[in-house]
């Protein structure tokens, strides 16, 4: 069992800010050159052969228990949706937008770990995550009129990713990161192969397997499953040492950085409403941090009632 490490918890959740949103942008650069469901198997079918030969070398654990087990077919189902709405979305959507409006997952996501798991969630870190969500609202101005019904589709991925996250947390201290990422890379290969090779390509172009795609598109396939499987170890990793409760403002971080990344991919550039929004993010990201670090060097806990008094305060 591994005990809570916030200040580290937080790191890793950076480096997942950093990696999560190159993948994304990768997945936009193959919108309409490959199948949906060809990207999706790939990148878990490089998600295997990554880890599976480290696990092997290193002796690591990958065996579960039946509650394990079934908790992490439930996840590995679940990412296979939110990779499959996500990659979708970004086919209509710019790589910041589509990111800022699924940014409504890490306000879910703290309601989750205060009312599901019964983690602490103070006062000011509510009041952060709230206006950090606040300015999500300003940077995702959406236009319904343009796109349609994809705009929803980052909705969906913020509600699947909490609960994903939340099984994530409910198994991190149980699971080695590196076993749990290989055994549910296989497990996807595993639901998703019959349903790729055996549908027939009329039936569901989106399931069509192109043999003969350029090497160029190939190599960007296998950077997704590179990008991939990193961020969400990174990810897995943060929610080992650290409450959801005190990871989720921190993902507000991908929208600047994605937005940094669709100006020098795609050339997108927010309005002036919207980098104030971004500003408002990170400046409550950071608060988030800074508070995290105050809270972990605080001396040994005081008797029950100032305690009490202080944890109503936080």
């Amino acid at each position: 069992m591994t005990g809570d490490r916030p200040t580290l918890g937080i790191a890793l959740m950076l480096g997942f800010c950093l990696v999560a949103p190159m993948g994304d942008a990768v997945a936009k650069l193959l919108s309409g050159k490959v199948a949906l469901g060809q990207l999706v198997f790939v990148r878990f079918a490089v998600q295997v052969v990554l880890l599976i030969p480290i696990i092997a070398m290193t002796g690591r654990l990958w065996r579960m228990n039946g509650r394990v087990f079934g908790l992490a077919l439930l996840r590995t189902v679940m990412h296979i949706l939110g990779i499959g709405m996500m990659v979708s979305a970004l086919n209509y959507l710019p790589l910041a937008d589509a990111i800022a409006i699924a940014f409504v997952m890490p306000f879910i996501m703290l309601l989750l770990g205060h009312y599901v798991l019964g983690e602490e969630v103070g006062i000011r870190r509510m009041v952060a995550c709230a206006i950090g969500f606040f300015g999500t609202l300003l940077v995702i101005q959406p236009s319904f009129q343009e796109v349609g019904w994809p705009a929803l589709l980052p909705l969906g991925v913020a509600l699947n990713f909490a609960l994903f996250m939340l099984v994530t947390r409910k198994i991190a201290k149980e699971t080695d990161p590196i076993g749990l990422q290989a055994v549910s890379g296989v497990m996807a290969i595993v639901i998703m192969f019959p349903v790729i090779f055996l549908v027939p390509e009329q039936a569901a172009p989106v399931l069509a397997w192109d043999t003969a795609l350029p090497t160029s598109t190939w190599m960007l396939l296998l950077s997704i499953g590179l990008l991939g499987t990193l961020a969400h170890l990174l990810m897995t990793w943060s929610l080992r040492y650290a409450p959801s409760a005190t990871v989720a403002p921190m993902q507000y971080l991908e929208i600047p950085i994605a937005t940094i990344i669709g100006f020098a991919v795609f050339g997108d550039l927010p309005n002036t409403m919207a980098s104030i929004g971004i500003a408002i993010v990170v400046a409550s990201g950071l608060y988030i941090v800074f508070r995290e670090q105050a809270t972990s060097r605080r001396p040994a806990p005081a008797p029950v009632q100032e305690r009490s008094f202080q944890t109503a305060a936080e």
